[in-house]
């Protein structure tokens, strides 16, 4: 592998950790604010990042998980506080 290689390899690496941190700020995110808006975009970053890097695999399955559960409380908070859900 040359030095070339490796540089972009990293920088993959790096926008996917970036992408991965993203959609767990948007899952979190979704407690407070529109879920059914946020979850797709926070899924589609998750996903990206998954299909990005194998390094950070741990980091998107924990966003994956905190967007599924951050979407139900949302989105119940919601329904009870008589918000808007999109």
């Amino acid at each position: 592998m040359t030095s070339e290689e490796r540089d972009s390899h990293g920088a993959v690496e790096a926008i996917a950790g970036l992408l991965a941190a993203v959609a767990l700020f948007l899952g979190a995110l979704e407690l407070v604010y529109r879920p059914f808006r946020l979850a797709p975009v926070a899924l589609i970053f998750a996903l990206t990042a998954t299909v990005m890097s194998r390094r950070h695999q741990r980091l998107t399955g924990f966003a994956i998980a905190v967007i599924g559960v951050c979407f139900v409380v949302g989105a119940s908070l919601q329904v009870i506080t008589h918000h808007p859900l999109y």
